[in-house]
């Protein structure tokens, strides 16, 4: 069978393309799921997402950021998502960051607009990689694909 070209390939349903996601719930979870896509195959993400937005209230901000650690040790013991603790707690950790943002900016996107994009997002990737946990440079390059931002990933 031939080999699709790039220009053939079409992106995963959940990366915007054109547009932006239309809340910080949404940009929430899109963080998520790249966060828990590092080391692991995209189609075992993909076939437990349905799990992942029951466990973790349809990516709400506001609900996640209540989460303590019985709600942490809870999910390292459910098998509807990837029960793994460091990147659950993240996940916690992350809505947090997502609280204080909304504060700081306003929303999500405000926050990403303020931020210099020259130098092909490098400002940008070094904010997400010091702000939000879990989030190493493919991670915050992979996300900010997935948002629609106009970025050239590295593995282009």
């Amino acid at each position: 069978m031939a080999e699709k070209s790039k220009s053939e390939w079409t992106p995963p349903y959940w990366v915007y393309t054109n547009k932006r996601p239309a809340s910080d719930d949404a940009y929430f979870e899109n963080l998520t799921r790249t966060i828990f896509f590092a080391g692991l195959s995209w189609d075992t993400i993909d076939k437990k997402w349905k799990g992942f937005k029951t466990a973790f209230r349809d990516f709400s901000v506001d609900e996640v950021a209540k989460f303590g650690e019985k709600e942490a040790e809870r999910l390292t013991r459910d098998p509807g998502i990837v029960r793994n603790k460091a990147k659950i707690t993240a996940t916690i950790n992350n809505a947090k960051q997502m609280q204080i943002i909304k504060k700081e900016c306003g929303s999500f996107k405000a926050y990403l607009e303020s931020i210099d994009k020259s130098d092909n997002y490098a400002k940008v990737i070094k904010e997400l990689r010091t702000r939000f946990s879990h989030v190493g440079p493919s991670t915050a390059e992979i996300f900010l694909w997935s948002v629609g931002e106009d970025i050239r990933p590295h593995w282009e």
